[in-house]
């Protein structure tokens, strides 16, 4: 699987042998992401059809190259020339603009424009294809785009997100207006969207949130502070808002559309205050909005916002998840590229046995969070057929993705950064920026005390989504006849004992305070019984079925802090997980 990932065969001439540069290990630019991802290769072969995989297959070829390649170069530019607030024009007006460096606006051209990210799942006609792209597929893209750049991911996502809240809730007068706008690839033409929702007073708790909305005629004025808001220059933003004489909390919310322009092309009434000086996504604008009575659109039903709205934050806190698993893997390939190549002591850095264990603990989080991400876009995919099981599996795959991927995150990050060694520290490196930008999924979109609660209280303490997540379990692990019986049943036995944990916790409210703990518990006994089932289907790395015996002995089995590492089971599979070549199924079953 990983052996296999990264082959540079670079050759050590006569001149280049007194060339001091030769030490310094190379890294991914220049690579193509998606042939050298065995994992997400092997897996759109089991989750997408096959006649919709083999159309897709030349454009997951191009975004591999574009990932390495131009986009690449085009992130590294853009994150060293962060986008410029305009307050005023020279005649002293406030039309405040922001400017981005070109690097940027080539980077949406290619998002927005050439792959149209945002209408995947919309419309037919992108990338050849007649209906709109599944969700694997989508997400698949996403996860390749990111491992160059993730700043821009947020406009893509948002844009999108908003383009199902309009198509789902609002008028038929308001989608005829704003749909053809956000559907468009032309960028002449494309209206981009965002979601504005955080005050000073309503961050988590967005029932807090004091912006008002008025009447006035046949219109909706909001006036108020929005303090957190990505995308900030956005032609068109979702946000929540307090209709006058609304109760408090959340269930006064109501969702409203703000165009930047009215229809007259006149500028609405709002300002960009100032743009946030952030750790990372230092690529993309986010700023402090000031509503002046700007004009707004209701979307929906006026007294269910904040239901409406979550729908756009579920789906976020999905993209988050992908976006973590596309940074992983970026920093996988990263540590990978450097151990190859750099030598310490006399030997390569990869082969070192405390080396090895540290690049495992890389490796099985990242491949992880990609089972968890083709699983829960294949459920999504079923569910838009009208599948409610599978509608059920995604309400409790989304939070849990979101909250253990982009935790996951930033120790993957970090310990990508110290196999370079102190070249990792360095902002020409891509490991400083790694490690920014892994920092925010734990903040966007609830931090990780919201999104446990969500998953425990909610998810399995009122909606029961567990029972169908274990209903999919037991049918994964049938469908693994190859794995030993005996592994099969620790697999079993596993989550069942992780869902009445988190059972448990849902039922007794003074346990909240295990309310994170069963969250991970359910994550990484859901992702082993993914792994397993996906190592031993044909066509598919074997090598994935080892790395769920890494998560069942290493995140949910008890281990003595004091007992030598002596596990003949370890050193072996750890040898074959980084392994060069093929790996036999029933070499790997055997193992287990």
């Amino acid at each position: 699987m990983h052996g296999q990932a990264i082959a540079r065969g670079d050759v050590i001439t006569p001149e280049a042998a007194h060339d001091p540069s030769r030490y310094v290990a190379r890294d991914c630019a220049g690579l193509d992401f998606f042939a050298i991802d065995v994992g997400v290769r092997d897996l759109l072969g089991l989750y997408l059809a096959p006649d919709t995989r083999a159309a897709l297959e030349p454009h997951f070829q191009r975004m591999g190259e574009l990932a390495g390649g131009q986009l690449d170069a085009l992130a590294r530019a853009a994150d060293q020339h962060p986008p410029v607030l305009n307050a005023r024009d020279r005649f002293g007006r406030d039309e405040d603009w922001i400017d981005y460096h070109p690097a940027y606006r080539e980077m949406e051209q290619i998002a927005f424009g050439d792959f149209q990210f945002h209408a995947m799942s919309h419309r037919g006609g992108v990338l050849g294809l007649d209906a709109p792209l599944p969700f694997v597929a989508k997400y698949a893209f996403q996860y390749l785009f990111v491992q160059a750049e993730f700043g821009l991911m947020c406009p893509i996502s948002v844009t999108d997100t908003s383009i199902h809240l309009i198509r789902k809730f609002a008028s038929a007068e308001l989608q005829a207006y704003l749909l053809p706008k956000m559907l468009s690839s032309d960028m002449a033409t494309l209206w981009k969207g965002t979601q504005f929702m955080t005050e000073r007073a309503g961050g988590s708790d967005v029932g807090a949130i004091e912006t008002v909305a008025r009447r006035d005629g046949d219109d909706w004025r909001l006036y108020g502070d929005k303090w957190f808001c990505s995308h900030a220059d956005a032609d068109v933003a979702l946000m929540l808002a307090r209709p006058e004489g609304a109760p408090a909390g959340t269930a006064g919310l109501a969702l409203f559309a703000l165009p930047r322009w009215l229809k007259d092309g006149r500028r609405n009434s709002y300002r960009i205050v100032r743009l946030k000086d952030k750790l990372g996504t230092r690529s993309m604008a986010s700023g402090e909005i000031r509503l002046e009575g700007a004009v707004a659109y209701l979307v929906g039903d006026v007294t269910r916002g904040f239901k409406q709205m979550m729908e756009q934050v579920n789906l976020s806190r999905l993209s988050h998840g992908v976006r973590a698993a596309a940074m992983m893997r970026r920093c996988v390939n990263e540590a990978l590229t450097c151990a190859r190549a750099r030598v310490v002591f006399g030997e390569k850095v990869i082969d070192h046995p405390l080396l090895r264990r540290q690049l495992m603990k890389l490796i099985v989080p990242t491949e992880q969070a990609l089972s968890m991400v083709m699983q829960a876009t294949r459920c999504m995919d079923e569910a838009n057929a009208g599948s409610s099981e599978a509608r059920n599996v995604v309400r409790i795959l989304t939070p849990l993705l979101k909250f253990r991927a982009c935790r996951d995150n930033i120790p993957v990050a970090t310990g990508s950064m110290e196999v370079r060694g102190g070249n990792g520290y360095i902002e020409e490196w891509v490991h400083a920026r790694l490690v920014r930008d892994a920092h925010v999924g734990v903040l966007w979109e609830g931090t990780s005390n919201i999104n446990a609660i969500d998953i425990v209280a909610r998810a399995v303490g009122k909606s029961g989504a567990h029972k169908a997540l274990s209903a999919l379990v037991t049918k994964r692990l049938e469908a693994a006849q190859a794995l030993p019986g005996t592994f099969r049943r620790r697999l079993a036995e596993t989550f069942a004992r992780a869902a009445a944990f988190a059972e448990r916790v849902a039922a007794e409210p003074a346990a909240e305070p295990s309310a994170r703990r069963a969250a991970s518990a359910l994550y990484h006994a859901t992702s082993a019984v993914l792994l397993a089932f996906e190592g031993a289907q044909p066509g598919v790395d074997p090598r994935r079925a080892l790395l769920a015996r890494f998560v069942l002995d290493h995140r949910l089995a008890h281990r003595d802090p004091f007992a030598p590492d002596d596990d003949a089971f370890e050193h072996a599979a750890i040898d074959l997980v980084l392994g060069d070549g093929d790996l036999a199924p029933a070499e790997a079953m055997r193992l287990l």
